[in-house]
């Protein structure tokens, strides 16, 4: 399994011309989910994420679009956040998002989840419900400073 770091992505800020906000990707089948993670991510993150409901969705804008970080739920229906993730990374949404940082989103939080999310090939691990301190924190350790 290749090993992610925080901002091991090269600067896509740089390679399309200066962008003050981050381009992320919030991917949960569940509205209420989604929606206190994109206010939480507006209000301290000064980030407007796309949103997806399904791992497939996620894949179609991946595939159109370059992120800077993704917040992969990992079980959602139709194609859940392990197989989303390993699409990426296999170069399924192009070769240039094959690094991207994938955070996964999870209400498992038994041991031994979150060595799963990372043998799937996602970079960070996030519990839910969702604190509010953990999701800016890893705005920060992925992307900096600047965007927390």
């Amino acid at each position: 399994m290749a090993e992610f770091t925080p901002n091991a992505q090269d600067s896509l800020a740089k390679e399309e011309g200066e962008r003050s906000e981050p381009r992320v990707l919030l991917v949960d089948d569940t509205a209420s989910n989604t929606m206190v993670a994109k206010a939480i991510l507006k209000r301290y993150g000064a980030v407007d994420p796309d949103t997806a409901e399904n791992g497939a969705i996620a894949l179609e804008h991946v595939r159109s679009k370059r992120y800077d970080l993704i917040y992969m739920d990992c079980m959602m229906p139709e194609m859940d956040g392990y197989e989303a993730t390993r699409a990426i990374r296999g170069g399924e949404a192009g070769e240039h998002n094959v690094k991207v940082p994938i955070i996964a989103l999870t209400a498992n939080a038994m041991h031994g989840d979150r060595e799963i999310c990372l043998e799937s090939g996602m970079s960070d691990y996030i519990t839910k419900p969702i604190d509010p301190r953990a999701l800016v924190k890893s705005l920060e350790n992925w992307l900096g400073r600047e965007h927390a």
